[in-house]
C-alpha cells in the first residue's frame, strides 16, 4: 500500500520525504495546481499519478498515456514522479519530453494514445506546478473527473496493480512542427514579433512561424526558467508592454505573445496597441464567418459583448454562445456544439476542423491571426481593430481571495445582485436588465455596460472584468459598483492590476 496523503508537512524533514503531501484545494475545476514544496511534494505527485491511473481503469480507458513537461527547474522531476505513479497503476507511459501543452494534446492523435497528462503551471509564477489531464481527445478533465480523481488520491483508493511500462518518444517536437507547417505558406512575408517570456514556447514558436513564411523577430525566446523579464502570460501588462516596444522598434505588423505552456496567444497591433484577446476573437470571427457560412462560436463570460452586437457578425448570421470560463469548459462546449471556434478573454482559442482539432494551441491561434492579415493585405492590424465598434474594457483583474473562501464570496455576490435585480434597484440611475450566472455573475445594464465577478479556477483569486460601449467613465463606474459589492465580504484582498 502507498502511504495515505496529508494536507501539510514541514520541508526538510523525514516525513516530507516519506509521506505524500497533497493540499486538497489543488484539485481545481479542470486541472490541478499546487505550490511545489508548500502544497505538494514528490510523494504527493506519485500519488497523483497512481490516482490518475486508477481513474483510467475505473473509466475503462485503454491503459496508455502521453506525458510531457514545461520548462521550469522542477518540472522534469515532477513528471518522473508522476510517471512512477502511473506505472505503479499499470499504465504504459509515452514520454514526449519538453513540450507545449498543445504538443501533448497533438500526441494523443499522432501516437493514437487515449490519455494525456501534461506537467505545467501554465502562466502561473515560478513555484507553481500542475497537471492538465484528459482521457477523451480533444477534451480535458472537467469538474466531475477532477472531483473523482481528488477522492481517489485523498482517500488513498489507489489500485497499485503494477505492470506499467515506459517509452521515450524521440524528436516528437519535430513531428508537431511538421504537422503545423504542412500547409500553404503565407502569400507575403509578414513581419511579426514572437514573444515567449523565456518560457517553453521559445524553443518552438519562432521557428514554426518562420517556416510558415513569416519574418520573425524573436523576443525573450531564450529558455530561462527564472523568467528574468516578466512572467510568460499574454494577459500580463508587463509582457504586453514589452511586445509593444519591440513592435514599434522593428516596424512589425503584429506582435504575438505566448504563455508558459504555449496554449495561449496575446496580440499587439502595428501601432503598439495591446488588443485584449476577446476583441481579437471578434476580428477572427468576422474573418472566418466570411469564409464559413452560418458559423457558430463559443465565448466565455469574461468576453466582450460585441460577439452579440457587432453588425458584421449579425450580418454574417453568426451564432454565439456565452459559456463558463475555463479551457476545459469552452473546449467541451465547442465540441458539443460543433462550433467553428471558441474564444476566451484569457487568450485560449479552440479551433475545430478545418482549422484545428478542437484543443487550444497558441501557435494555431497565431497562424489564424497571420492568415487574417494575409487575407486582408490592404489593412493593418490597427485598421482591423478600429473597424470594430468602440467599447471600453478592463483587463482581467484578480483580487486575492483564499481558495477556501472564494466560492463562498462569489455566492454572496450573486445573491446580492440577484436581490437588486428582483427589487428593480437601479445602479447609477440605470436598471439591471439581465444576470448571467453560468459562471459567477455577469451584471448587464440597460446601456450595454456590464461587469463580471467569478472565482479563479487556477489560483487563490477572484476575477473582475468590466466593459462599456458608452464611455470610459461608465466602465469605471461599473468597476466601482462591482468592487463595492465585493468589499462587502471578508477575505477579499488587493488587485494584481486595476484600471
Amino acid at each position: 500500500m502507498f502511504p495515505a496523503p496529508v494536507a501539510k508537512l514541514s520541508q526538510n524533514t523525514l516525513e516530507f520525504e516519506t509521506t505524500p503531501m497533497v493540499k486538497p484545494t489543488g484539485f481545481r475545476e479542470y486541472d490541478a495546481r499546487w505550490l511545489f514544496g508548500d502544497e505538494i511534494n514528490l510523494m504527493g505527485i506519485q500519488a497523483l499519478g497512481a490516482g490518475l491511473g486508477t481513474l483510467m481503469h475505473e473509466m475503462n480507458i485503454s491503459p496508455e498515456i502521453v506525458v510531457g513537461h514545461d520548462f521550469r527547474s522542477y518540472s522534469a522531476s515532477i513528471k518522473i514522479a508522476l510517471t512512477n505513479g502511473l506505472m505503479a497503476a499499470g499504465i504504459k507511459v509515452h514520454d514526449i519530453g519538453l513540450a507545449l501543452s498543445p504538443m501533448a494534446y497533438f500526441a494523443q492523435f499522432e501516437l493514437d494514445v487515449p490519455a494525456v497528462a501534461m506537467v505545467t503551471a501554465s502562466h502561473n509564477e515560478n513555484g507553481w506546478t500542475g497537471v492538465k489531464m484528459g482521457v477523451n481527445r480533444p477534451l480535458t478533465f472537467g469538474l466531475d473527473e477532477m472531483g473523482r480523481l481528488r477522492d481517489i488520491v485523498l482517500k488513498n483508493e489507489l489500485n497499485l496493480k503494477g505492470g506499467g511500462s515506459y517509452l521515450f518518444v524521440e524528436n516528437f517536437a519535430e513531428r508537431y512542427a511538421r504537422d503545423l507547417t504542412s500547409r500553404a505558406q503565407l502569400t507575403r512575408s509578414i513581419k511579426v514579433v514572437a514573444a515567449c517570456g523565456n518560457g517553453t514556447a521559445g524553443a518552438f514558436a519562432p521557428q514554426i512561424l518562420a517556416d510558415l513564411g513569416a519574418d520573425v523577430i524573436p523576443l525573450d525566446a531564450e529558455l530561462d526558467h527564472t523568467f528574468p523579464r516578466y512572467n510568460p502570460n499574454p494577459e500580463d501588462m508587463k509582457m504586453l508592454h514589452a511586445i509593444r516596444d519591440a513592435v514599434l522598434e522593428n516596424g512589425a505588423e503584429v506582435g504575438l505573445g505566448f504563455d508558459g505552456d504555449g496554449d495561449r496567444c496575446g496580440v499587439v497591433d502595428n501601432e503598439g496597441e495591446e488588443i485584449f484577446a476577446d476583441k481579437v476573437g471578434v476580428m477572427l470571427a468576422r474573418d472566418l464567418s466570411k469564409i464559413h457560412e452560418n458559423a457558430s462560436f463559443v465565448v466565455d463570460v469574461k468576453s466582450t459583448g460585441l460577439f452579440k452586437t457587432d453588425p458584421v457578425l449579425v450580418q454574417n448570421n453568426v451564432t454565439v454562445d456565452y459559456w463558463k470560463t475555463g479551457h476545459s469548459y469552452i473546449k467541451r462546449r465547442v465540441t458539443d456544439l460543433q462550433a467553428l471556434a471558441g474564444f476566451e478573454k484569457s487568450g485560449h482559442y479552440f479551433f475545430n476542423k478545418p482549422i484545428g482539432r478542437g484543443y487550444d494551441d497558441g501557435l494555431v491561434s497565431a497562424m489564424a491571426v497571420l492568415d487574417m492579415l494575409d487575407r486582408n493585405p490592404e489593412k493593418k492590424m490597427a485598421d482591423l481593430r478600429r473597424d470594430l465598434p468602440k467599447t471600453w474594457g478592463s483587463p482581467t483583474m484578480s483580487p486575492h481571495c483564499d481558495d477556501e473562501k472564494k466560492y463562498g464570496v462569489v455566492e454572496k455576490v450573486i445573491a446580492r445582485f440577484t436581490a437588486m435585480h428582483e427589487a428593480r434597484e437601479e445602479i447609477n440611475g440605470l436598471a439591471i436588465v439581465d444576470l448571467v450566472t453560468v459562471n459567477g455573475v455577469r451584471v448587464m445594464m440597460e446601456d450595454g455596460t456590464w461587469g463580471l465577478v467569478r472565482a479563479s479556477s487556477n489560483k487563490p483569486e477572484l476575477v473582475v472584468v468590466v466593459e462599456s460601449p458608452v464611455s470610459e467613465a461608465r466602465m469605471r463606474e461599473m468597476f466601482q459598483v462591482m468592487d463595492s459589492v465585493l468589499r462587502e465580504n471578508d477575505g477579499v484582498g488587493a488587485y494584481n492590476q486595476t484600471i
